[in-house]
């Protein structure tokens, strides 16, 4: 199991006065959740960034033909061509090491792939932490919601009764989101996990993009283009939303530099890594020529729906996705503030890296 991200020593929290709090913080989505119990939370406070380590990547020692992981009478069904398979009739607890490199693959070659009818939610944290850290060292994330003294596991939740959304749509007419999770962070997530507790009867969705697929969908000459440049991604509007809403942050914020296109170490393929949540800026590049530039990789992205997928949640459903070369976005389109609950595993990655373009 990959090491923990896990700081023995607790720090001073974040000075507030160093996260630029102003009315800006960017366009970080605005509708996540506001409330944390400060109790809970303050032990957390004060994480420090963790320091590089090695990754390995286990998709590349799987069976490509993933005799462990789909079995004879393993229901297959691909959701597009492109982008995303729902799988029924394996238990992903049960997994040997060889299931679980074959997991790793199936996910890099299938972007994000729904596993139904799954007991993830009656594992213990250590039982899902243990799991989950096969994958790489996990993440600590900065500003979100975590089981006491768990810090390790994300909780995206959206209680009974909460109406917030209301005035958010007052001033917004969608809530979708595109992103690649903390892509700020020198190595991002990779092969990540989310699964549900609870959820609305009807709504909820996430959306996925093939960021792979969309790299093939540009012409040579502009693809070769985009080789070689590098943009910021930035931390600091997630901890400013977060301080503005009275939420946590457990550490000050970072600013990385990443290749705009990255290329997957399982298979090779080359995907754009650039995402409206995190990143500022191509390097290099004047302010007008770096926007023009990334808007047109977010609207390529966004309006895609050929190369998207929509993944439909149900009870025991564990999603799992390879952030390297996707980005998704949750949609929050009920209105009976009925709960919704799910716990994410957010193993890193290696640093993002680039090979030469081939035409």
């Amino acid at each position: 199991m990959a090491p923990s991200a896990v700081e023995t020593q607790t720090t001073t929290a974040p000075n507030i006065g160093t996260l630029k709090l102003d009315a800006t913080t960017g366009p970080y989505k605005e509708i996540a959740t506001t409330k944390f119990d400060k109790d809970a939370e303050a032990g957390l406070k004060g994480h420090k960034a963790a320091k590089p380590f090695e990754h390995y990547e286990h998709g590349k020692d799987a069976d490509p033909s993933f005799p462990n992981l789909l079995p004879k009478g393993t229901t297959i069904t691909h959701l597009t061509p492109t982008i995303g398979t729902e799988v029924k009739g394996i238990q992903l607890s049960t997994l040997n090491n060889a299931g679980k490199d074959e997991l790793a693959r199936l996910v890099a070659e299938r972007k994000v792939v729904a596993f139904r009818d799954q007991d993830f939610r009656d594992l213990s944290i250590n039982q899902a932490l243990e799991y989950g850290g096969y994958f790489g060292r996990h993440h600590i994330h900065p500003t979100s919601g975590a089981p006491q003294g768990q810090p390790e596991i994300h909780l995206v939740h959206r209680g009974a009764g909460d109406n917030s959304v209301d005035k958010f749509f007052a001033n917004r007419t969608s809530s979708v989101a595109w992103h690649s999770d903390v892509s700020y962070e020198a190595q991002p997530p990779g092969t990540t996990f989310l699964y549900i507790f609870d959820k609305p009867e009807s709504g909820g969705d996430t959306l996925f993009v093939n960021a792979a697929e969309a790299y093939n969908r540009l012409s040579p000459a502009f693809q070769e283009r985009l080789h070689g440049l590098k943009a910021t991604h930035s931390a600091h509007e997630q901890a400013n939303a977060s301080v503005l809403r009275g939420g946590i942050v457990r550490r000050e914020p970072v600013i990385n530099e990443h290749p705009v296109i990255r290329t997957h170490p399982t298979t090779g393929e080359k995907a754009i890594y650039v995402n409206p949540q995190f990143t500022r800026d191509i390097v290099g590049l004047k302010k007008e020529e770096s926007d023009v530039l990334l808007k047109f990789l977010y609207d390529h992205l966004a309006y895609g729906a050929d190369f998207q997928a929509r993944v439909k949640w149900e009870e025991g459903t564990v999603v799992v996705w390879d952030n390297r070369v996707t980005q998704h976005s949750a949609l929050i389109d009920w209105k009976n503030a009925q709960r919704r609950h799910l716990a994410r595993l957010t193993p890193q990655a290696e640093r993002p890296f680039e090979t030469p373009y081939k035409g």
